[in-house]
């Protein structure tokens, strides 16, 4: 399933993607701007990953004032450390891209009123598929229960049923471009 997701994603014209990333930016913002979250952990797009090159910036344009954006820091154990974004992200292992500034450690999430999550693909239960590295799965797994989780997904990656293990961790809602915000 994820070969196949991938595939897709890699066939999207870049005027589909564009489109698609502003379709789910919007309806994140708008999100946002309802719920007022104080602290949202994100994550920086790479490729054709739903939210574009734009995700850091229509977060923080919908944030309320005195409200923080944290994004990933890839450790070397796969799991993820937080950092504050300020408008700057530089160069990473493995192709990404981070925050230059101070790691906030691990539990850094546990502290979030909304968590934006990559997904490959996410079921009707709530399921979600990952790359498969499992560095989500361990983030989600240190959330308090009741705290939103969306996923950002391309049109057709919200489907019957994802492949599962023990570890998998639910995302709460998805955003799609033509689906807008669907709570699970």
């Amino acid at each position: 399933m994820r070969a196949a997701v991938l595939a897709e994603r890699r066939s999207l014209s870049e005027p589909a993607r564009l489109a698609a990333a502003a379709a789910v930016t919007k309806t994140l913002a708008e999100l946002i701007r309802v719920s007022a979250p104080r602290r949202v952990c994100g994550y920086v797009p790479v490729g054709s990953e739903p939210g574009g090159a734009g995700l850091a910036e229509a977060i923080t344009g919908a944030l309320s004032e005195g409200a923080e954006l944290l994004l990933p820091v890839l450790r070397a154990d796969n799991d993820l450390d937080w950092a504050r974004y300020a408008g700057t992200l530089v160069p990473a292992g493995r192709g990404l891209r981070e925050p230059p500034g101070e790691r906030l450690g691990r539990s850094a999430a546990a502290g979030a009123d909304l968590i934006v999550a990559p997904a490959l693909a996410v079921d009707r239960r709530g399921m979600r598929l990952g790359r498969g590295g499992g560095s989500y799965d361990r983030v989600l797994a240190r959330v308090p229960a009741g705290v939103p989780i969306v996923a950002l997904l391309h049109d057709g990656e919200l489907v019957d049923r994802v492949p599962e293990a023990a570890h998998d961790q639910r995302v709460t809602e998805v955003i799609t471009p033509s689906g807008g915000l669907t709570r699970l």
